[in-house]
């Protein structure tokens, strides 16, 4: 059955705005079979989520994580899931990646200034708390201020790459990051790709050497021509077909709800026996 399936959700250890236990909660309230929490460059949230889900036998919480990758003029996201979290070497790496994040987004809020879109870099920080900052946080501050009436026209009038407040900030390469979640056993997964127009294949090829094993077909709000698409290059290159609604739970309005991507059921099955097989897991998912 399809909906019962998210593994692509954000907490409070990034840029979402549920804590990682309220976000476990929502999604065995919604009868969510499995979802993975996939924060930014932060894996702190995890302990709290598999924690929570002691309380819902029926729900599977898959360890995870997303991190950015640069490429000329564009950026690809990477999925690592059924990562070993505590490792030291890779949060020490998470760690640097986060804090690269605090620079960008306080030259972000310099630039505003300087287009009159004038918000606190305190308020900014407050908003994230100790999580991982990221543009949302900017956005929120902005929406609070009044300069924009959604997070939406945040990102599109200042925020998205190609904005007037934009700023690049430190990522490795996709391939340095699929062979990164591979050092600690995790299975990296391409995020996103129908916004990948040109060269999706030479890219999947690539990524495969360094140990891509899937990407996401069923994403937020896809047509089914895309999914169906997205699907056929899946099968073309042996991947997993996985997926998720990239919930934030940031605007509900304009959102993608967990669920909400219809992710089949099959497809969390086949990443949760791949991860069995490569010895991630010990027991029945």
């Amino acid at each position: 059955m399809d909906g019962r399936v998210d593994l692509h959700l954000h907490t409070t250890a990034s840029d979402g705005r549920l804590r990682p236990g309220e976000m476990v909660r929502l999604a065995a309230r919604l009868g969510l079979k499995v979802i993975a929490i996939t924060d930014h460059d932060s894996v702190e949230g995890i302990t709290e989520a598999l924690n929570a889900a002691r309380e819902f036998p029926s729900l599977t919480v898959v360890p995870g994580v997303e991190m950015s990758t640069d490429v000329p003029r564009s950026e690809i996201h990477i999925l690592g899931y059924f990562i070993e979290y505590q490792d030291r070497e890779f949060n020490l790496m998470l760690e640097s990646l986060r804090n690269s994040r605090v620079v960008r987004a306080q030259r972000m809020v310099q630039k505003l200034d300087g287009l009159g879109v004038h918000i606190e870099w305190s308020r900014v920080a407050e908003l994230a708390g100790d999580a991982s900052v990221g543009r949302p946080h900017v956005a929120q501050a902005m929406l609070e201020k009044g300069h924009v009436s959604s997070l939406k026209e945040a990102f599109d009038r200042y925020l998205g790459r190609n904005g007037p407040a934009y700023v690049e900030r430190e990522k490795l390469t996709p391939t340095e990051v699929v062979q990164l979640i591979s050092s600690v056993r995790g299975l990296p997964v391409l995020a996103h790709p129908g916004s990948l127009t040109d060269g999706l294949d030479s890219l999947l090829d690539e990524l495969q050497k360094a140990g891509l094993v899937g990407m996401e077909v069923y994403y937020s709000d896809y047509t089914p021509d895309t999914v169906s698409h997205l699907a056929a290059v899946a099968r073309k290159h042996g991947l997993l077909a996985c997926g998720g609604s990239d919930y934030h739970a940031m605007d509900s309005a304009e959102e993608t709800p967990p669920g909400g991507s219809h992710v089949p059921l099959a497809a969390a099955e086949a990443l949760i026996a791949m991860a069995r097989k490569r010895g991630r897991l010990t027991s029945d998912a």
